[in-house]
């Protein structure tokens, strides 16, 4: 039994659907989902007991646990005002300060819309008051915590590099910025935030600092023509495009219209609106807010292109580079179309991506309601989302790993990470209720069932959802106050994976539905106290990674299932767990159904295997996905998979240290520096060279023992030669020549042990010969050599 999620998604029907109600309607008449919809205010649904309502608790705590005036330390220091609180550590204590505070913000408007906790507002609008000091004190409308480093080293207001940038100095990699860290992204967060603060209860100050901020950018990007626009632009901006359009929303000054439509990323975003996937090898948050803001523009002018290029990307990120949990890219930048499966790593699936991915799903949803829709949003709220917040301590992942034996790294309750996943964390966690019930036409849809409590005001209706979804099939809807009664709709989502086989009931007796657009609509004369509720099949399901369908995911309904292999403190360097048979969901045996528990044996190999919701397993290992095999096949190929398994695990145990070359977080955790040297990827893999005349070099940790270093690069090279050297000391000179083409290859260097003795760390540096380049590098590991190896 299998379903590939082209299958479960409904492809194009998402967005562009013209498919016909499983039940024909006679023309004109009977229930039909309405052409758009909005979703009830957060404001009107309060969350009953569920992981979900815990998951806002616990973000709860953390946000009051959070100091204000820390998260304001640089915006005050950096206006020339003293500042109230120690700065934060990790990502505040970077370049890319101040990013932080905009997610806060919005988390605390979130929190104070779903819980009602006046502190929330409070500090909302004390942190409002405070930026809006610092402005009037710098008295050119920029507010920020941004800072720069020179190339001297040292560390200043990050504001000077806007000048430069004004001047035509536009230097950057695609995330530093003239020595700063995605500069233009900080500030979007910082928007967002202040609108959102002004959104939700109309705070004027909040708008007034927007307004002053956004002019100050308006000025900066007036002074580059077009080009040099473009090369700014690919410097991540985040959604800036949807801040300036949100503005001339609210204030209908056309000249943030202006600007909004000014900042386009031609290189990403035009293939998009031609419907071209040329996704592969960029950074995949870097353009998820970028389709946000074409979406936020199409609505306020129409024009179809915005709308065709947001439609378009969603269709393709969710088909063709979506995991099984929702997730998507590796190691933060997205693949090769359909080649999941050769992208299951340690670095999988960041949590900003798919916080962003259902910012766009909503959008969408509310141009043209459709339930595949919703089939992935649930996916993704519940397998990732729901994954990526520690409820013990309220710590976020920045990835959800799917390499099988993987733990999940959380945030420490020190506050000193500050990941982009944090922000984005306490934003996802602080509003759980927004997407569950919506209106349009008069008619109510419920689209999550995720038990609630909401007011439907334009019904003077009060509804109460009662599930224990999606571990039991049933969730009941109940009128409890209906202002008078009438004749209206109440649609109920019946996902894809269902296959019509819902059953559905008003007052504990069956009706039949009509079905269409992924919905059991139910038009009836209502009244108080009238109940409807919807039983779905969750049945096990087997599903293949897009592209590869040996290997698989299994899946409960909505929630996907994973082997449990053990707590996260203990070590995993077993093979990993294969399944071989022609019905593989034969194997599963039910352990507590109503926890999702299952044993399975017989099809797993090489032992029986315990599976939990993958979701839950916060503190342990998983395995995800599988390799499938038929019997005959598993005989022939059981001792080369196991010895290629066996080496991986080798190499991994024996590992001290993994750089990722030409991706941004490792290179940063490095300490990688450089000169004439540019990221670059091919064949679906990062890296880094360095051309005549430069060099890059970074940290790598080393213990004790003999060791080697080795290097990764692509047999297609034309010759080029360069010396690879490990604290000054040249341990090898490389020379790339077209000798292996068409494969990666690795290099091994033993490196001699009074070259790291007594060292935790030491700097490896690739140096081109004269006019010769270095690389590229697609990727460098210290190791232990073997025992009886030397030097």
């Amino acid at each position: 039994m299998s379903a590939s999620r082209r299958d479960l998604l409904l492809a194009t029907a998402a967005v562009m659907a013209t498919a016909q109600p499983l039940r024909a309607l006679a023309a004109g008449k009977g229930p039909v989902v309405p052409a758009k919809a909005k979703p009830l205010p957060l404001n009107d649904v309060r969350l009953r007991p569920s992981d979900f309502a815990t998951a806002v608790e616990v973000n709860h705590a953390y946000l009051l646990r959070l100091s204000p005036d820390r998260l304001l330390h640089n915006f005050m220091i950096f206006a020339g005002l003293p500042a109230k609180g120690e700065i934060y550590g990790g990502w505040e204590s970077d370049t890319i300060a101040g990013h932080t505070l905009g997610h806060y913000l919005t988390a605390l408007v979130l929190t104070w819309q779903q819980t009602g906790d006046e502190e929330c507002r409070r500090r909302a609008d004390y942190i409002v008051s405070e930026l809006a000091r610092a402005q009037a004190k710098r008295g050119t409308g920029y507010v920020g915590a941004l800072q720069r480093k020179r190339k001297d080293g040292t560390v200043v207001d990050g504001e000077e590099i806007f000048g430069e940038v004004m001047k035509g100095d536009i230097r950057s990699g695609g995330f530093d910025l003239n020595g700063s860290w995605s500069p233009l992204y900080t500030v979007h967060k910082l928007f967002a935030g202040l609108l959102d603060v002004n959104g939700a209860w109309g705070n004027p100050q909040a708008l007034q600092v927007v307004t002053g901020l956004g002019a100050y950018f308006e000025k900066v990007f007036a002074a580059l023509d077009d080009a040099q626009m473009q090369t700014l632009l690919g410097c991540e901006y985040g959604g800036l495009n949807e801040s300036y359009a949100e503005l001339y929303a609210r204030t209908k000054d056309a000249r943030w219209l202006v600007v909004a439509e000014r900042i386009y990323d031609r290189k990403v975003l035009d293939p998009l609106a031609a419907q071209e996937d040329k996704l592969a090898n960029f950074h995949a948050n870097t353009q998820v807010p970028k389709l946000i803001g074409l979406g936020r523009l199409y609505e306020l002018t129409g024009k179809e292109k915005d709308a065709t290029a947001a439609r378009f990307f969603w269709q393709t990120v969710t088909q063709h580079h979506s995991y099984v949990i929702g997730g998507n890219a590796d190691r933060e930048y997205f693949s090769s179309p359909d080649s999941i499966a050769d992208h299951i790593t340690e670095q999988t699936c960041e949590h900003c991506n798919t916080y962003n991915m259902l910012k766009l799903t909503r959008q969408l949803y509310s141009w043209k309601p459709d339930g595949a829709l919703f089939d992935y949003y649930e996916r993704a709220h519940l397998n990732h989302v729901m994954a990526a917040q520690n409820p013990k301590t309220g710590g976020f992942t920045y990835m959800t790993p799917l390499m099988t034996g993987s733990t999940r790294g959380f945030s420490t309750t020190d506050d000193d990470a500050f990941w982009c996943c944090v922000g984005s964390g306490m934003e996802s966690h602080a509003k759980h209720g927004e997407s569950i019930f919506w209106e349009g036409e008069g008619t109510l849809l419920v689209n999550l069932y995720i038990p609630a409590d909401a007011q439907w005001k334009a019904r003077g209706a009060a509804l109460k959802l009662e599930s224990l979804y999606p571990f039991e099939p049933e969730s009941r809807l109940t009128l409890s106050k209906l202002a008078k009664p009438g004749r209206f709709t109440i649609a109920l989502r019946v996902p894809a994976w269902a296959a019509g086989k819902a059953v559905v009931s008003v007052n504990d007796s069956a009706v039949t539905p009509v079905l269409s657009g992924g919905y059991a609509l139910v038009e009836r004369q209502w009244k108080a106290g009238d109940v409807v509720s919807i039983a779905l099949p969750l049945e096990l399901r087997v599903e293949a990674t897009p592209g590869d369908p040996n290997t698989v995911a299994f899946l409960r309904g909505p929630m996907v299932l994973a082997a449990d292999l053990g707590a996260a403190e203990s070590e995993w360097n077993s093979a990993d767990p294969a399944m071989v048979g022609d019905d593989l969901l034969a194997g599963f045996k039910p352990v507590e159904v109503k926890k999702a528990l299952y044993a399975v044996d017989g099809v797993s190999r090489p032992g029986a295997l315990a599976f939990a919701p993958f979701y839950s397993q916060y503190e342990r290992r998983s395995a995800v996905y599988f390799k499938r095999f038929t019997e005959a096949s598993w005989k022939t190929e059981e001792a080369a998979f196991l010895a290629d398994q066996a080496k991986a695990r080798d190499i991994a145990a024996r590992s001290v240290d993994v750089m990722h070359l030409g991706e941004m977080q490792p290179e940063r955790d490095h300490n990688l520096t450089s000169d004439i040297s540019y990221p670059v990827s091919y064949r679906g893999r990062n890296g880094r060279d360095a051309r005549s005349g430069g060099f890059f070099e970074f940290d790598m940790k080393v213990r004790a023992g003999a060791l080697i270093l080795q290097a990764t690069y692509w047999g297609g090279e034309r010759s080029r030669t360069f010396d690879i050297l490990v604290d000054g000391t040249k341990v090898a000179t490389q020379v790339l020549d077209n000798d292996r083409a068409g494969k990666f290859f690795d290099v091994e260097y033993p490196l001699a042990e009074a070259l790291t003795k007594g060292k935790t760390s030491v700097k490896v540096r690739f140096v081109p010969k004269e006019r010769s380049s270095a690389g590229p590098v697609f990727g460098v590991r210290v190791f232990s050599a073997k025992a009886g190896a030397t030097a």
